[in-house]
């Protein structure tokens, strides 16, 4: 049996690893078991206390990885199979409660930092950047994202609103309703969806007689809407096409926007904001569900990148609840916080986490490698920490013109 040992650390480790050792060994909430490529456990904080999180080092490369490039490095080691968890939930959300203590195997160096934002800040989202960034989440394959979504096609929050026992299909449905519901949307509304995904609110609204007119840049989701929308008989309420949010025109009664916010760029928020009040009816009004990051975090946000911009979403940022309002107003918009839910995001990354574990075997038959399995497993795991230890949010914001 291996010992567990607290303080002690082997002087035959190489440097990379006695530094981690040492930054761990300032953590103050919950505890860390560390395994090394030896077999030897080492303990780091109070085992009495929770959150506990276990990390096997499988290549001391991993240490050096982490150091250098922080969450960035912990993916790095991952997709290189230097490093594993039994639980990656558990092992992020210990990282998150002891981010000031080990801020360096969080953020990383300041050299990799810099390095790290000028590679983000250079996928800026301009239309051909746009469409470059989404492709490369959205367009893997209809295929793959139907084996762990809803049967709506919904990849954002759903609403489940203290109910433990509420399907992910009722959870999606209720929040649906709810945006309807907020809108005040009647039958024979003209409604414009900005980012529709594969047409889950746009088909919704068009079966209680709103409507609809969805947009987004992903071909294979357009496709696909298009296809459930025809199926259903629903093609002289809604439609869905290929174009980019800046080249839209015409004035509707509500536009909905769920979680395109985030894919904008802070360099664009400017220029969404003015988009979206030019196409509000005077009266009209807009809800926008977005991911939110803590206001208290957004400068360093800001100033680098992080895994999920790095490997998932490529030219993304979040915005904090308090930017989010004063970009609404600078361009003559009032955007007042209708909802906040992240605890729900928690709950509907964790089921679809499930899902996409069910299913690997048909995951690798899409022709998929270990390296996507492993950078997806902790995409949804990181997401799923993030809102569970509340350092990210989601919110639906009610939005109007101020004239």
């Amino acid at each position: 049996m291996n010992v567990l040992r607290s303080l002690s650390t082997n002087a035959a480790m190489p440097l990379c690893a006695r530094l981690l050792f040492g930054v761990l060994r300032q953590v103050r909430v919950g505890h860390l078991t560390l395994v090394t490529p030896q077999g030897a456990h080492y303990l780091f904080g109070d085992p009495h206390q929770q959150p506990g999180a276990v990390l096997h080092v499988l290549d001391w490369r991993a240490c050096r990885a982490i150091l250098r490039a922080g969450d960035i490095g912990v993916a790095q080691a991952y997709r290189a199979q230097w490093l594993d968890s039994p639980d990656f939930v558990a092992l992020l959300r210990f990282a998150l409660c002891n981010e000031a203590a080990v801020k360096r195997a969080v953020h990383g160096g300041r050299l990799a930092q810099l390095w790290y934002n000028l590679r983000h800040r250079l996928r800026i989202n301009t239309r051909t950047g746009s469409r470059r960034n989404i492709h490369a989440h959205y367009d893997i394959g209809n295929a793959f994202y139907a084996l762990w979504l809803d049967q709506s096609w919904t990849y954002s929050s759903a609403c489940f609103d203290g109910d433990p026992i509420r399907s992910l299909d009722a959870a999606q449905e209720a929040k649906y309703r709810r945006i309807v519901e907020t809108l005040g949307l009647r039958p024979g509304m003209r409604v414009l969806e900005i980012g529709c995904g594969w047409g889950g609110f746009t088909i919704h609204a068009a079966r209680l007689g709103i409507q609809v007119h969805g947009v987004t840049i992903s071909q294979n989701q357009r496709d696909f809407a298009i296809e459930r929308i025809r199926r259903e008989g629903l093609d002289g309420l809604a439609r869905v096409e290929l174009r980019d949010y800046r080249d839209l025109d015409g004035q509707y009664d509500a536009v909905v926007s769920i979680e395109m916010f985030e894919a904008v760029g802070v360099t664009y928020w400017p220029v969404w904001f003015r988009k979206l009040r030019d196409r509000l009816a005077p009266d009209g009004r807009a809800l926008v569900q977005t991911i939110t990051i803590d206001e208290a975090h957004f400068a360093a946000y800001c100033a680098s990148s992080d895994f999920i911009r790095e490997y998932i979403f490529p030219g993304g940022m979040l915005p904090s609840a308090e930017r989010f309002v004063r970009g609404a107003s600078a361009a003559g918009l009032h955007a007042s916080p209708a909802l906040s839910f992240g605890l729900d995001y928690a709950r509907t990354l964790q089921l679809w986490r499930q899902r996409f574990e069910a299913n690997l075997d048909t995951v690798r038959g899409l022709n998929l490698d270990e390296t996507f399995i492993r950078t997806w497993r902790l995409y949804l795991a990181y997401c799923e920490a993030g809102f569970a230890e509340r350092r990210t949010d989601v919110m639906h914001f009610v939005v109007a013109r101020v004239d």
